[in-house]
């Protein structure tokens, strides 16, 4: 009988041709199959048996299946949130706007959080998980995406100081926010994305015209009248795009701060009135 440690190993041999992370792939697949945390199997992987599961759920893998999708759910910042086909999966990347956030309010927390294109709760739920008095407002154009949203902001116990709504982002939308939070589609029509994406993601969350930039032409110039003095708006940018979305947001009266992911690249810009 193979051993656990023998089946992830073989497992992240077979799947090194379609992820770019082969062995975590294979431990979040062994512990969602033996319903265990990835921490608990890794603690102590010889006391559990391959379960026969184990094996579709490697082969849902090798064609390209999300890992996401798979096992129902992502971890994001310090929440889990559950996610399935046709929802944009969240990315470690994101977390740089959360990061960023938690920084320049300091101690001075936000009350008021706008999320614009929340997706299945995200960004949204990440922050009021962070400020436990705050309050939030998600908007997206996908009925499907604010259902998921409801769900994950019930999950995780936030459903008393959260609302989701359908919307066209900040259209027709009212009063001020200490906290604008935005991770928009930004990818050129023309660009080739991995098959994991392009054929499980939702193509509205991520493309954007033929440069990637045309929701920020929609969403930048509306921010203004949205956003509370002393606040922020963080908007999620592709690697290439601190320029060009600077300038948008420069033409709209901000000043633009750029951060960093954990790879270094540009991903984030912060507006503040200028």
């Amino acid at each position: 009988m193979t051993d656990v440690r023998s089946a992830l190993r073989d497992a992240a041999q077979r799947l090194e041709g379609v992820s770019d992370t082969p062995r975590l792939d294979a431990e979040l697949l062994m512990a969602h199959a033996l319903g265990v945390e990835r921490q608990a199997l890794l603690l102590d992987p010889s006391r559990h048996a391959v379960p026969a599961e184990f094996v579709s759920l490697v082969e849902r893998r090798m064609a390209h299946e999300p890992v996401a999708y798979i096992v129902g759910y992502r971890d994001f910042w310090t929440i889990r949130l559950a996610v399935g086909p046709g929802m944009l999966i969240p990315r470690p990347d994101s977390e740089t706007l959360i990061e960023a956030a938690v920084d320049y309010f300091g101690d001075n927390a936000p009350k008021r959080v706008l999320d614009l294109g929340c997706g299945p709760g995200t960004l949204l739920l990440a922050a009021l998980a962070e400020w436990p008095n705050a309050h939030g407002l998600g908007i997206d154009e996908s009925e499907k995406a604010a259902d998921w949203a409801e769900m994950n902001a019930d999950d995780l116990g936030l459903d008393d100081r959260v609302r989701f709504r359908v919307g066209d982002w900040a259209a027709g939308l009212d009063g001020q926010f200490d906290l604008i939070l935005c991770n928009p589609p930004y990818i050129a029509d023309s660009e080739q994305l991995m098959p994991d994406v392009a054929d499980h993601e939702p193509a509205g969350a991520l493309f954007a015209g033929a440069d990637g930039l045309d929701d920020y032409r929609r969403i930048i110039p509306d921010l203004p009248r949205i956003l509370a003095p002393g606040g922020v708006a963080i908007l999620e940018i592709g690697h290439t795009q601190h320029i060009s979305v600077g300038e948008l947001a420069e033409a709209a009266g901000f000043s633009v701060v750029c951060r960093q992911d954990l790879g270094g690249r540009d991903r984030a810009l912060l507006l503040t009135r200028a």
